[in-house]
């Protein structure tokens, strides 16, 4: 329980339906400020206590779980990548490792069945084998955040908001008097501080590696503070302007040197796959499987083939912009998720 209203239907959802439950919440160890708290759905001082006393209102047994080292590892994680010129995917890390890895280890050493989340996404049990699908709102589909969680904690994962609408779940809350009906939903990491992950790169003391803005030719077109600033695909804020707009096509640590070119330019026809996770289906006997791939969280499916052999590698019908190292690969076969990788490099047109 997060403290959030999706977390806070489910229990009562699943209560009516007649389970037993314990409810479960996250404490990060992130002193957040109270600015900030309002702005947050997870993890913070103020969503403690809206999970508690919902708990309370549906007389269920409430823990608060100390994660604060494994939190620490997703963020030790978080600036490392930043530090490799990738784009980190922290909600990705967590809901493998932590919200249906730690919990439900949790929910095997209280003997419990598994665990349930308040994710927008559908997951049922077909032939043993685990079938994840899109949530039917689809302005909320959380099913790619989910590309790298085993199957096997999957099988024991409940997800009863995959098919509501967002709307209809706040009306259930409305309904029922819950506390967290009109709680605004988390538009931030939970460890970032007023969402400028640059602030926690600070706090930590990382280096930067200030440097060149350069076209793809090599032409120099401006210095910049440090390549941590920037991400594969990024338009705004580069520190140049003026004629065509260009767009972040290469991040350089080592030589602290940003490349900037046209969007086609940004064009991206293959991509290789570091640990591979496979849902619902093994791996392709014939060593390829045509899908369509999402490469960020609100990114549209790609038409592709991904290769299974030697090194996994998504080869896109056409080219794709924004394909970004440290960021997931999910692999589609219509409204299920099959499957997924971490980008681990891109080859350009």
């Amino acid at each position: 329980m997060s403290g959030g209203v999706d977390s806070s239907v489910v229990a009562m959802l699943l209560q009516r339906q007649g389970h037993e439950l314990i409810g479960m919440f996250m404490r990060n160890g992130v002193k957040v400020h109270a600015e900030e708290s309002s702005k947050k759905s997870c993890c913070s001082i103020s969503d403690a206590r809206d999970a508690r006393m919902v708990a309370a209102s549906l007389g269920i047994p409430f823990h608060s779980v100390d994660l604060s080292t494994e939190f620490g590892a997703i963020i030790k994680y978080f600036l490392k990548e930043y530090g490799r010129g990738r784009t980190p995917n922290p909600c990705a890390v967590c809901n493998r490792d932590l919200k249906m890895g730690r919990l439900v280890q949790f929910a095997r050493e209280l003997g419990a069945e598994g665990v349930a989340t308040g994710h927008y996404a559908r997951l049922e049990l077909v032939n043993g084998r685990v079938d994840l699908r899109r949530g039917v709102d689809q302005d909320k589909d959380q099913s790619y955040q989910l590309f790298s969680v085993a199957e096997a904690d999957l099988a024991r994962t409940h997800l009863p908001l995959g098919a509501m609408q967002k709307s209809a779940v706040r009306a259930v809350a409305r309904d029922a008097g819950l506390r967290t009906s009109d709680k605004k939903d988390s538009q931030e990491i939970c460890f970032v501080p007023q969402n400028d992950y640059r602030k926690l790169l600070d706090e930590h003391g990382v280096e930067r590696h200030p440097g060149e803005i350069v076209d793809t030719s090599g032409h120099v077109l401006g210095r910049h503070e440090g390549t941590e600033h920037y991400t594969i695909g990024q338009r705004r804020g580069l520190g140049v302007g003026g004629g065509e707009p260009l767009y972040v096509v290469s991040i350089h640590p080592d030589e602290g040197r940003v490349v900037l070119g046209t969007r086609e330019e940004c064009g991206v026809v293959s991509c290789t796959l570091d640990a591979v996770n496979w849902i619902g289906l093994d791996a392709p006997e014939s060593g390829e499987l045509r899908v369509e791939v999402q490469h960020r969280y609100r990114s549209k499916p790609a038409a592709a083939t991904v290769h299974t052999r030697g090194t996994p590698t998504v080869y896109f019908d056409e080219p794709e912009v924004a394909v970004t190292p440290g960021q997931g690969a999910a692999f589609y076969l219509g409204d299920r998720l099959v499957g997924g990788g971490w980008i681990a490099a891109t080859v350009r047109r």
